[in-house]
């Protein structure tokens, strides 16, 4: 087991933003995240601003020595800031202003001009790597291979929040399925959501070599909490590093 680590900094914003103050400062969560051995940086710049800023992601695109990662929805607005930062990768998800967290992913087969286009937009500005952020439905996969994904980024969160191991298990297996169909499609497999120090290791054991990086943020920021940020990281790099 070998993945990139990349770690989302969004909370440690949420958690600036709380007191409407300067600290702490995820600028410089990610330089510590670095330093403890993460291989890139995740924020997601949402239409609400609710945590990262412009500000933020103009900052982190020019300090992130490893891969830059920026989430955004297609909202013109925030797609527009995208396209002005270009960052190395940009992974395009779903978003509703109520939701606390990202609850699913793309369904590329209800907008396959409007993704394409988009990510036409990104490459053309010079991000390298367009990920879309997908269920993992075989047909999901496939469909963003066509409009031309570079990458897929499948959304781990059922197997995370699975209680009991038939369903564990069931999630896994969808996963497993997902990454394969991606990977014979020609696309770079990354996952994320709800990923942890407890169930990385089996998510790795079912998805297997196909998965190429994992994106983790609310369990390391959580166990930064009581443990210090480089800590955390460490640990976590421990476990999805091998």
């Amino acid at each position: 087991m070998s993945a990139n680590l990349l770690i989302n900094v969004d909370h440690i914003a949420t958690l600036r933003n709380a007191r409407r103050a300067a600290r702490p400062d995820p600028v410089e969560a990610a330089f510590r995240a670095e330093a403890a051995g993460a291989d890139g940086i995740v924020v997601h710049l949402r239409e609400d601003r609710r945590h990262i800023t412009e500000r933020d992601v103009r900052l982190l695109a020019q300090t992130v020595s490893g891969t830059f990662d920026l989430e955004c929805s297609t909202d013109a607005e925030v797609v527009a800031v995208c396209a002005d930062v270009a960052p190395a990768l940009a992974t395009l998800v779903p978003e509703r202003r109520e939701e606390v967290t990202t609850e699913g992913g793309l369904d590329v087969r209800a907008a396959p001009d409007r993704l394409a286009s988009v990510a036409d937009r990104l490459r053309d500005a010079g991000t390298d790597t367009v990920a879309f952020f997908v269920d993992p439905v075989p047909a999901q996969v496939e469909a963003a291979a066509r409009v031309g994904a570079d990458a897929v980024e499948l959304h781990t969160g059922d197997f995370a929040e699975a209680s009991a191991s038939a369903s564990q298990q069931d999630a896994l297996a969808r996963l497993s399925e997902a990454a394969a169909a991606a990977e014979a499609a020609g696309l770079r497999v990354h996952a994320g959501h709800g990923l942890d120090y407890r169930n990385v290791g089996p998510f790795f054991e079912a998805a297997g070599p196909c998965v190429a990086e994992v994106s983790i943020g609310f369990a390391v920021v959580a166990r930064a909490a009581m443990v210090g940020f480089e800590q955390a990281v460490r640990e976590m790099a421990r476990l999805v590093k091998g």
